[in-house]
């Protein structure tokens, strides 16, 4: 068998996976910015939004960091993988960008 991945074929974002007599490309884990295998930690640089902690890249959870990442009144923040969101409190709902009592 001839090692096709030591040519590098595959893209950036992808990993080469060696089989007998063929090769085959696989995506990179959503956390990484590109890869030497599967898995979160397998990533040659951790995505924006992720962290390398243990080894692994992890999510950054944005809704707890000391600086408030959503300002507004009424507003609260929701974690997402690799960013996060903010959306009205309970009771409130957006209105031209701002979050009022329904």
């Amino acid at each position: 068998d001839l090692d096709e991945c030591a040519a590098s074929p595959c893209k950036d974002h992808q990993y080469c996976l060696n089989t007998d007599g063929s090769f085959s490309c696989k995506a990179c884990d959503a956390s990484c910015v590109g890869c030497t295998g599967e898995g979160s930690e397998k990533c040659k640089t951790c995505a924006s939004g992720y962290v390398k902690e243990d080894e692994k890249c992890t999510d950054i959870d944005e809704c707890n960091l000391p600086e408030k990442v959503c300002v507004k009144e009424n507003q609260d923040c929701v974690n997402t993988s690799g960013s996060y969101k903010c959306v009205c409190s309970e009771g409130f709902e957006d209105k031209d960008g701002t979050c009022v009592q329904t």
